[in-house]
Parts: C-alpha cells; sequence; structure tokens
C-alpha cells in the first residue's frame, strides 16, 4: 500500500481562485511532476491521500473549492481514486469570525479554563453532550465540513473524529484514525504555542487488535495539546504510524516502537525563516509469519529544492539513504479457543532458542480450524459504499435530499440538521435495509440526467 501524506496546503481566496495570481501554484505544480515521476518510476499507484490539515488558509468556501479540484487532479494523477483522499482539520480551516460568537467563545472557554486534565476531559465530554454547545463548537469548521463530508471525514458532536480500516493485503489491516485537535481552536492565544489546545481522552482509546496496525492522522503534534504527556504516551503505544503537520518542519522519528511523520508545508508562509516546501510518499507491506510477522516500512521524504533548477530532492537519512525504513511489529493476541489438550507439541531445533516462536506456531495451528476467513473481492457483491459516498456527494442538494427521503434513509425531521450530519449515517442505514444496490442506481439515473 502506497500512502501520499500531504499538509498545511493553505489555499487562499481570492489568490487561489485564478492560476494568474495563485503565487503558490508553482510549487504545486513541481509537487506534482516529482510525484508523477516516483509512481512511474516505481509503477505503484498511490492508495490513499492523507491531508493533515490547514486545507484552507481562513476557512472560506472558496478556498475548498480551490482545494477539491487540486486534491482530485493530484488523485487522478497519481492512480488514487476520490475516496482515498482522507482528511482532518486544522486551526486555519477554523473560520475565525464565527469563533468570536458569544455560543462558541462561552463553549470553548467552558473547557479551556478547567483546572487538570481530569475536569478538562469530563468537561469536554459535558459540552459535546449538551446539543447547544456541541453545536457552538463545530460552528467554526462549518466549510471544512462542507468540503470533508464528501470524503467520508466530516465531523460533528456525536462523531467528533473518525475511523477507516484499509485493507494492506494478507489478512492485515490499516486503521486510520483522523482526530480534531482544533475543538477549541482560533479564539486567544491558544493556538500560538504548544501545551494550550486540548484533545482528550476519547479521541486516543485507539483500541489495539489482532493483525490491525493504527494509524493516527492529526494536525497538532501532540506536544500542541494540554493534555501533551497523555496523548503522547498513549499515541506511542497504540498507533505505530503517526502523521502529522501544523510545525512545517518536515521530519520524522523512527523508534523502535512506531514511526512518526511530521509534515513540511506544501505551501509554507514565506515570512518563514525555513521556508521549504515539502511531501511524504510511504509504502507498507506485510512480510514474515508467526512472531516475526510485521509491516515494512518504506518512506521517501521529499523537499524543495530552490534556483536554479526548481525541484522536489529526497531529505536523505544519516546513511546517505533516500529510503527512511522501519519494520514494526503486527500485533498478535494469541487464541485459546480450542483446548491445550488439542495442540499439537512442536520442538525447537536443537540449534534454536525461539521457544515462544515455537508455542505460538502451535497455537497459530491448532486455531486456523475456527478462526474465520477473510472475505475476498469475490465474496462481496455489493456496491462500493465508499465509491457511493463521493458519488452521492456530487450531486445537487435537492437530488440528495429526495433520494435519501425517498428510500427511508431520512425523515423530513433531519432536513433540520447540516447536510454533513445528516447524510453521515445514509450509506451505513442503506446497507442495513439492502437497498445498497437500489441507492447505486438512483446516483446513477441523476448522473446520467446530469
Amino acid at each position: 500500500m502506497r500512502l501520499l501524506h500531504l499538509s498545511d496546503i493553505h489555499f487562499r481566496e481570492p489568490a487561489c481562485l485564478t492560476a494568474r495570481g495563485d503565487r503558490d501554484a508553482p510549487y504545486r505544480t513541481r509537487l506534482e511532476a516529482d510525484l508523477l515521476e516516483l509512481c512511474n518510476k516505481d509503477g505503484i499507484p498511490v492508495d490513499a491521500i492523507l491531508v493533515g490539515g490547514d486545507i484552507a488558509f481562513k476557512g472560506h468556501p472558496d478556498e475548498y473549492k480551490a482545494a477539491k479540484d487540486w486534491l482530485l487532479r493530484v488523485a487522478a494523477r497519481c492512480g488514487c481514486e476520490p475516496e482515498g483522499i482522507l482528511t482532518v482539520p486544522g486551526n486555519h480551516d477554523i473560520d475565525r469570525a464565527i469563533c468570536a460568537a458569544v455560543d462558541v467563545s462561552n463553549a470553548q472557554e467552558a473547557i479551556a479554563k478547567e483546572v487538570g486534565l481530569f475536569n478538562r476531559d469530563r468537561q469536554l465530554s459535558r459540552q459535546l453532550g449538551y446539543a447547544p454547545s456541541a453545536e457552538a463548537l463545530f460552528k467554526p469548521l462549518q466549510a471544512y465540513n462542507d468540503f470533508a463530508a464528501q470524503f467520508d471525514c466530516g465531523i460533528f458532536p456525536s462523531y467528533p473524529f473518525w475511523e477507516k480500516d484499509l485493507k494492506l493485503g494478507d489478512g492485515v489491516t490499516l486503521r486510520v484514525y483522523g482526530l480534531t485537535s482544533v475543538l477549541i481552536s482560533g479564539l486567544g492565544d491558544r493556538d500560538n504555542a504548544p501545551g494550550r489546545l486540548f484533545l482528550g481522552s476519547a479521541q486516543v482509546v485507539l483500541n489495539p487488535q489482532e493483525d490491525v496496525i493504527n494509524l493516527v492522522l492529526s494536525h497538532h503534534p501532540p506536544s500542541w495539546f494540554s493534555d501533551a504527556a497523555d496523548a503522547e504516551n498513549t499515541i506511542n503505544a497504540r498507533a505505530p504510524l503517526q502523521f502529522f503537520g501544523h510545525e512545517h518542519d518536515q521530519r520524522c522519528l523512527r523508534p523502535p516502537e512506531f514511526f512518526r511523520f511530521l509534515a513540511g508545508a506544501v505551501n509554507p508562509d514565506r515570512e518563514e525563516p525555513r521556508w521549504n516546501p515539502g511531501y511524504n510518499l510511504v509504502d507498507l507491506h506485510v512480510d514474515g509469519e508467526g512472531l516475526t510477522r510485521g509491516v515494512e516500512v518504506r518512506a521517501r521524504l521529499r523537499h524543495f529544492q530552490q534556483a536554479p533548477n526548481e525541484l522536489f530532492v529526497p531529505l536523505l537519512t544519516q546513511e546517505r539513504d533516500e529510503f527512511w525504513r522501519l519494520q514494526l511489529k503486527l500485533p498478535q493476541m494469541p487464541s485459546f479457543a480450542v483446548g491445550w489438550a488439542e495442540m499439537k507439541v512442536v520442538t525447537p531445533p536443537q540449534g534454536g532458542t525461539d521457544i515462544a516462536s515455537a508455542v505460538h506456531t502451535a497455537m497459530e495451528a491448532a486455531a486456523s480450524e475456527v478462526r474465520p476467513k477473510p472475505r475476498t473481492e469475490a465474496d462481496v457483491t455489493e456496491p462500493s459504499t465508499d465509491n457511493l459516498i463521493f458519488r452521492f456527494w456530487q450531486l445537487r442538494g435537492s437530488q440528495m435530499r429526495d433520494i435519501a427521503l425517498q428510500l427511508g434513509l431520512i425523515t423530513k425531521a433531519d432536513l433540520q440538521v447540516a447536510p454533513h450530519e445528516r447524510y453521515h449515517s445514509v450509506l451505513k442505514l442503506a446497507k442495513e435495509k439492502g437497498l445498497l444496490a437500489e441507492l447505486a442506481k438512483q446516483i446513477e439515473k441523476h448522473e446520467k440526467n446530469d
């Protein structure tokens, strides 16, 4: 699997609305060319694009229109389907004018002023559980949510962060968690220095499971939260793959337990002392067997070289290698579904001492009969839910409403809530009711008529 990591694109209206006025456009063009060259050279397309926030500059709808056009073009050129685009919000995706409203500032301040992490965490839960304040917390993200919903990455009070499962192959799942780091962003000086925002315990549950590799995508690194130590320790222990943005300082950390990518901005502020656009291209491959089974990570960190050539070049390791590598251990939880008496005794070779590996092999052999087999593409006859999500959101608002009402996927009362929240469960309900095929048919009918 190949992942493209982009962050801090900062589309800024009105400049981003015309090619002639957008002075950042040439650097994005260079990035596209470099990415396409690498994908063609390797013969490997991109499976998912991780967009780490600050997509816009001031949360303006026109900025997201430009972002959508560019991201879809990048996806098409590198072989990624639109549903492979995954996004989280950054502090520049907040509409700060809306933050100044009394209800928004009151809800944010109620959380920020609490003394002690336990009290702050409890207050966050209270605010999200009370409809008026919960709605206020998400108001500044309205334009972002209108953009993110088409990629099934919208967020709202009952769904303040998202998770998605991607198949790595060989029975292994990559579970991507899109964290929301900006719930109390946009007011005061909380965005100006590390340690002032708040993540909360609910977003870092990250429950470890067998044959599942957890990946965290967040705009802010843990150091920017007042609960930094808790977030840092929990993420490091439970999410071996970590992608952050915000700091515009491209680098990565590779202790044995995890691989952390800190993105360079696609379009940094030119007043920054280290103005240096960048992006990351990461390949994941499952290899090994038994206790040695793991995920091989091979990454390229690419950054911009200015005159005389203006091109993206590799950021090298200490060994002067353009590839940053790490072998991640795959979570394994031996099954006890079959009694010990049925297990075959496996004796390690005389020259070996890896008793744990031998026991694991025996347990795997005994449990193999009772484990469900993973579904293959041949088993799946329903239309692609992800594909339907993106296609559904390309319809006009009236068409989306009519389809959902006609199929009984929403009620008239649902029309009172924001579209990204209203239609979030439409695909899930269609699947539960056996209506995916009919939903696909209705979407296709409107696509042809338009």
